[in-house]
């Protein structure tokens, strides 16, 4: 039963988050869509920097940016922050859950880190509050040097990608580096864009000149967020592509699809200041390509062909001993068999003969950080029974 309750958990906090990032990075999307679509007043007013127009559900909206504030503070203000918070939490709730509670199947890779559970959990919490700091960190330092910023920020990924992925198992290292990133997007609302814009209303309110330095800084920030979403969101999906998380170059592939989600996303920021600069688009494409072309496998897992191939009772002897700890009706390591597979008998076997093959042999991620420590020969043997069951149908 606590099983049980545990996977229902961890189903209410994935489907809370994202509820919650769908709210938040909508919104964030709008905004910048909002302020990158201003124009300037025909009919010019008193600290009015831009107006827009639109048109949706029937209805005409009429936007106004004031800077660096409106001469006079409205009954009703909305703050965009709880879906922020809400995002971070839900998500930080849902890692926990089921990554740092069981980090030997999720966390340690011995064939990339030797960690014991204890180590990988400090490190795992450690990896976005360090992101964080040296993050706000170069910002302070730079203030409003926004290219050289840029380029350092862009660096600082990377070199989030090329530890997390030599550190932590990959189906987590890529998590992380997402994790990091959301938790900067997150702590920029919660230590500076929120509490700047909660100066500035308090001197508002006692009637004072508005100092125009903490809306630069949240803006800054902000800036920074909206080309931090598509990355973090490709991986947070990315758990479920493992030809990426697996590739023996991760932190490459982590990088590629980040950086062709950052110039997808300035195409469109560009387009709505009236820019139609293609070649970001047609870059981030050719980007994601090329990286689906180089995980493309050269060749399938190699097997000696002069021995002949096990029987499917060889196959299932292994898979009981090393697979059935996750896929079977009553697993050892889990609630329930992911994605409702399970090997218990020969004829599951036979149904997911593709899919084994491919996570065990070829693509090499099964079972997660070896844990079960299925050896080569074993993983041999899984091969040269695939290949020659598939020979087999060939005939």
């Amino acid at each position: 039963m606590n099983a049980f309750w545990v996977e229902a958990a961890s189903f209410a906090l994935r489907w809370l988050h994202v509820v919650a990032a769908i709210a938040w990075i909508g919104e964030s999307f709008y905004f910048v869509m909002l302020d990158r679509s201003l124009q300037t007043p025909k009919t010019p007013e008193p600290g009015v920097a831009g107006e827009s127009w639109s048109v949706h559900g029937g209805g005409f909206y009429h936007k106004r940016k004031f800077m660096p504030a409106p001469p006079q503070l409205p009954e009703t203000l909305h703050w965009s922050k709880w879906k922020s918070y809400t995002t971070w939490l839900s998500g930080f709730a849902l890692f926990a859950l089921l990554y740092l509670l069981s980090p030997a199947i999720y966390l340690i890779d011995p064939a990339v880190m030797v960690l014991s559970p204890t180590q990988a959990v400090a490190l795992a919490f450690a990896f976005p509050l360090l992101a964080w700091l040296v993050y706000d960190g170069l910002c302070r330092l730079l203030g409003f040097r926004d290219a050289a910023l840029g380029v350092l920020v862009a660096l600082l990924v990377l070199v989030l990608c090329y530890a997390a992925t030599h550190v932590f198992a990959g189906r987590a290292a890529f998590l992380l580096v997402g994790a990091a990133l959301a938790t900067i997007m997150s702590a920029n609302v919660l230590f500076v864009i929120i509490p700047g814009q909660k100066r500035m209303v308090a001197a508002l309110a006692r009637g004072e000149a508005i100092d125009p330095l903490p809306g630069l800084r949240g803006k800054q920030r902000s800036v920074h967020n909206t080309y931090f979403t598509l990355p973090v969101v490709f991986a947070m999906l990315s758990n479920h592509y493992a030809p990426a998380f697996a590739h023996e170059h991760g932190w490459l592939m982590l990088a590629g699809f980040m950086i062709a989600g950052a110039l997808i996303r300035q195409f469109f920021v560009l387009w709505h200041s009236g820019g139609r600069a293609w070649w970001l688009l047609v870059a981030g494409v050719a980007l994601l390509l090329a990286l689906f072309a180089w995980l493309a496998p050269r060749s399938l897992a190699s097997a000696d062909t002069n021995l002949v191939a096990p029987d499917i009772a060889s196959i299932h002897t292994i898979v009981v001993q090393r697979c059935n700890a996750c896929h079977s009706e009553h697993p050892s390591l889990m609630a329930s068999a992911p994605k409702g597979t399970m090997f218990d008998h020969p004829e599951q076997i036979e149904q997911r003969a593709e899919l084994i093959y491919q996570q065990v042999a070829v693509l090499q991620v099964m079972p997660p950080g070896n844990i079960t420590q299925l050896s080569d020969a074993e993983r041999n043997m899984i091969a040269r029974w695939y290949q020659g069951r598939q020979g087999g149908q060939n005939d």
